[in-house]
């Protein structure tokens, strides 16, 4: 089956958090449903998905200023799609900040501070 929609991974810290436990966060089109949200998923990711839950977040009223004057608008609404993998799959959506993390705990060392330049001076003099 040839799906259309393309989804995106929704990156957050809310999202990253629930990728741990086997939820990834995607932001799908507005006019898409389940089936469809859980088709595309396993057909881009190559997964099976267990379950899908949909929220549709509201555009937030926004007020700006443009031409002199305050105008009031609001954002796009947003719908996302909180997907549940069957146990042992997983996506590799934050690999690259997994590995960047593993990285700096390994480069990060304790550094003692350096002699400040008085002290230098003072153990010459004496």
């Amino acid at each position: 089956m040839n799906n259309l929609i393309l989804v995106r991974p929704r990156v957050s810290e809310k999202a990253y958090a629930t990728a741990q436990k086997g939820v990834y966060v995607f932001v799908v089109p507005t006019n898409s449903n389940k089936h469809q949200i859980a088709d595309a998923v396993a057909d881009q990711f190559s997964v099976e998905v267990v379950s899908v839950n949909i929220v549709v977040q509201k555009g937030k009223a926004v007020r700006f200023y443009r031409a002199g004057k305050f105008e009031n608008g609001s954002r796009s609404d947003m719908k996302k799609a909180y997907v549940r993998l069957a146990e042992g799959q997983s996506i590799p959506v934050f690999t690259a900040d997994e590995q960047e993390d593993v990285k700096e705990e390994k480069t990060t060392k304790v550094v003692k501070p350096a002699k400040t330049v008085k002290a230098v001076k003072k153990g010459a003099k004496e």
